[in-house]
């Protein structure tokens, strides 16, 4: 069942209510007890956990894990331009 959010267009008061998708959108407000109540439009919650398609399945070999592959070649990347510029640095100190 999924979550939906309300806002009073009277007193302003929102609230979340575990609602069927088939019920009736709520429509009295809890605080003021008008019935100016309207369901709001928000993004869906769900986090991905463990091991799933989107990490192991459909990838053999070396594939298997690009994402990890991909951030130890940017912390490398970034750590040898850091070297670069320091002797850059020290070499134009000495001139």
């Amino acid at each position: 069942m999924p979550i939906y959010e309300y806002e009073c267009k009277a007193c302003g008061h929102r609230l979340e209510k575990l609602q069927k998708i088939s019920a009736d959108p709520l429509t009295d407000c809890p605080v003021c007890e008008r019935d100016t109540l309207s369901r709001l439009i928000s993004a869906a919650g769900f986090r991905l956990a463990g091991g799933g398609w989107y990490e192991t399945d459909f990838k053999t070999g070396s594939k298997k894990n690009l994402a990890a592959d991909s951030a130890k070649e940017a912390t490398t990347s970034s750590n040898s331009e850091k070297s670069h510029g320091s002797s850059k640095k020290s070499d134009g100190a000495a001139a």
